[in-house]
């Protein structure tokens, strides 16, 4: 997914986690969508590492206002299931973050035009054009389903 934020300082695309290239600028930037890709495989990190890196997105990306995420793990170079991809699964079905994501999705259980794939395109339309590029499912996905901010808490 391309970048989708644009920085309220000087009005140039950037990434939305990290500080402007640009301005470098770290004020919360403006969101042109409510669906974002996170890759927790990128640079090949520590199992903790990408679950720590796991966190710390899910927060940003509650407080920007984002409904859905793709989030990349992988699946492991034997096709099993890699490390990461085990691990996100364990924690999501652990309820470990039962306080940020409202619903989940295996890549596996969402193929193009599945009962899961049109529920997921009808509540978070964002999503469509992200998954029908994958007709089989993508075990090296999982989409995540945000639960909307609550200030109260």
């Amino acid at each position: 997914m391309a970048e989708i934020a644009l920085c309220p300082e000087c009005g140039n695309m950037r990434p939305v986690f990290d500080q402007c290239p640009h301005c470098g600028s770290t004020e919360a930037p403006s969101l042109s969508a409510d669906t974002i890709e996170i890759n927790l495989k990128q640079g090949q990190p520590l199992v903790e590492d990408a679950l720590e890196n796991l966190t710390h997105h899910l927060r940003r990306s509650i407080d920007l206002g984002i409904k859905a995420i793709v989030l990349i793990h992988g699946y492991g170079s034997g096709g099993e299931g890699g490390q990461i991809k085990r691990a996100v699964h364990q924690a999501l079905e652990n309820n470990r973050y039962s306080d940020r994501v409202d619903e989940y999705y295996f890549g596996e259980q969402v193929p193009y035009g599945s009962s899961a794939y049109q529920l997921l395109v009808k509540r978070r339309p964002g999503l469509k054009s992200y998954l029908q590029q994958f007709k089989m499912g993508n075990p090296g996905i999982t989409i995540l389903l945000l639960r909307p901010y609550d200030r109260s808490a």
